[in-house]
């Protein structure tokens, strides 16, 4: 499929350049200019019926439709709707065999470019070189800003973990913290890892990562493990929770339970995590703003389709990290309502 659309893109943009020659050799009065003009218009128009209606961005995440999740399925979606072209989001819940059957599966479902995550690379590899080798352009988003290369993408759309880690780091020093708990709710993502070794880097204290897989699955029992930590070690005085329900509905209630002082930071939003920073409990989070992650990996694969761009220059594309904290946490609030942050 992707031969044939930039088989007729390039005849489309013929026709145009041969319009707009032949427009540069009349011009000269207000009648030809309003014939250029049509003659342009009309180029356009055969580009949008034909080459992009036939366009099909797959989007294929480790996502679980929570909170992060529905964000960038939304981002991805409203780029689709404002470019005209059939979107096919699927999450794989955490799932890398599953993730790697859907990737497999993009040359069948005529996926015209495929965007994909990548917390556990070597799951998905084959899968992504064999799209390669098929000749569908692919992105890799949120997760992968260090491998994507060797996943045959040609840019990586997100932000790096290790960096919004060493952010998170130079935050809690500015806080005082000198023991920090970092709580991986996915053994197998590395990205998590990355975020605990980032914060390590800078930190003026300790950073310990702490065994929480699966904790996404069962919120109670996994601040009742927090809470056991918290008790075992009465020296720390932070967490890192790298995921906002971890953050909002595992480390505050276990924390609040105990009745300590203790810093709570958190990677990505939700609206609980926004309330609890308005109300003073948490201190801040950090937003990868994965609306953007969505929206721009389904751009810059269209533009490869119609306009053969390859954009980042061999290199990641950043969406973050930002931060939200007490300065600015009200105005974000509005824009979780909704739906875009």
């Amino acid at each position: 499929m992707r031969g044939r659309i930039l088989d007729i893109k390039k005849l489309a943009v013929l026709t145009g350049v041969v319009a707009l020659t032949l427009a540069g050799c009349a011009a000269g009065t207000d009648s030809d200019a309003g014939e250029t003009a049509s003659t342009e218009t009309a180029a356009a128009e055969t580009v949008e019926a034909v080459a992009v209606s036939d366009i099909k961005i797959c989007v294929y995440t480790h996502g679980d439709g929570g909170t992060f999740w529905s964000v960038a399925q939304a981002g991805a979606e409203k780029a689709g709707e404002d470019l005209g072209i059939t979107i096919d989001y699927q999450g794989s819940t955490n799932d890398s065999a599953r993730q790697a059957a859907t990737i497999e599966g993009a040359v069948s479902a005529g996926c015209t470019g495929v965007a994909a995550s990548a917390p556990d690379p070597g799951a998905i590899e084959t899968a992504m070189l064999g799209l390669a080798d098929a000749g569908i352009a692919t992105v890799t988003m949120n997760s992968g800003s260090d491998v994507f290369k060797s996943l045959g993408a040609f840019t990586h759309v997100g932000q790096d973990e290790i960096v919004a880690g060493r952010e998170a780091g130079y935050k809690f020093n500015d806080l005082g913290a000198t023991n920090i708990l970092c709580p991986i709710q996915e053994a197998a993502n590395v990205g998590l890892t990355d975020r605990c070794a980032g914060a390590r880097e800078t930190s003026t204290g300790s950073v310990t990562d702490f065994n929480l897989d699966g904790g996404l699955q069962d919120l109670t029992a996994a601040s009742a493990k927090i809470k056991a930590a918290l008790e075992a070690d009465p020296t720390i005085d932070a967490v890192f929770a790298l995921n906002a329900d971890i953050a909002a509905k595992a480390v505050l209630p276990a924390v609040q339970d105990l009745g300590r002082d203790i810093f709570i930071g958190t990677v990505d939003m939700s609206e609980d995590a926004l309330n609890a920073i308005s109300a003073g409990d948490i201190v801040f989070a950090i937003d990868q703003q994965q609306y953007a992650q969505g929206y721009l990996s389904v751009v810059l694969l269209y533009l490869n389709a119609t306009n053969a761009h390859s954009l980042g220059g061999g290199l990641p594309m950043y969406t973050g990290p930002g931060f939200v904290d007490a300065s600015n946490v009200e105005q974000v609030i509005g824009l979780v309502a909704a739906g875009t942050r």
